[in-house]
């Protein structure tokens, strides 16, 4: 279910549906798997738990829609998909 909190999004907001943090790499719209530290953002310091609450100054909500499984529709996914493919190339 898309995140559709308004305004500044505090470390310990969690999610009304799951009870999870929002404040997430992976929530975030510089998210980006195999950049230095998971992040296009050059700035950002490393955070060792994506899925954990942060304190990254540079969270920025992803408010892009959401594909058929539900995955984000980003530049992260299809990295990610890309990699993948790649990947089984030489499995």
């Amino acid at each position: 279910m898309p995140v559709t909190a308004e305004g500044i999004i505090g470390r310990s907001l969690l999610c009304k549906n799951c009870g999870k943090d929002l404040r997430v790499c992976k929530n975030c719209r510089f998210f980006l798997p195999g950049s230095r530290g998971d992040c296009s953002e050059t700035n950002a310091e490393p955070v060792p738990d994506k899925e954990r609450a942060n304190f990254c100054d540079w969270f920025s909500l992803e408010k892009k829609q959401r594909g058929k499984n539900g995955e984000r529709e980003t530049a992260a996914s299809k990295a990610a998909d890309a990699k993948t493919a790649f990947d089984d190339l030489f499995k």
